[in-house]
């Protein structure tokens, strides 16, 4: 049973270690990059450095996530895998200004390939 178990632990943090990383940064109460580029179909890992001094709370209906983001330090999201769109969100503390999306696209992984 605990090797079924460790089996299983290292599974599932192989998977994740493959998992691509995207990152946005909030600052001033502004998300940057504004518009964020990620594969479609693929699940991946939102780092998100708070760079305020105040936490914010990252919500988004489109990905249904929500998450507080502590000031001064890397906040880890995972989403998808989404299908090829836009998606969404915004820091529920500074909604006029904290803003941003998400852009789902295929990626043709020939063409990444032979480059």
């Amino acid at each position: 049973m605990q090797r079924l178990i460790g089996l299983l632990l290292f599974i599932s943090v192989s998977a994740q270690a493959q998992l691509q990383e995207f990152e946005l940064t909030l600052k001033d109460h502004l998300f940057y990059p504004a518009r964020l580029q990620v594969p479609s179909d693929e699940k991946v890992r939102l780092l998100i450095r708070n760079l305020d001094s105040e936490p914010e709370e990252f919500d988004s209906f489109d990905l249904n996530r929500e998450k507080v983001l502590f000031p001064h330090r890397i906040n880890v999201i995972y989403i998808g895998p989404l299908a090829p769109g836009e998606y969404s969100f915004f820091g529920e503390f500074a909604p006029d200004t904290a803003r941003g999306v998400i852009i789902a696209l295929p990626m043709n992984k020939e063409s990444t390939d032979d480059q």
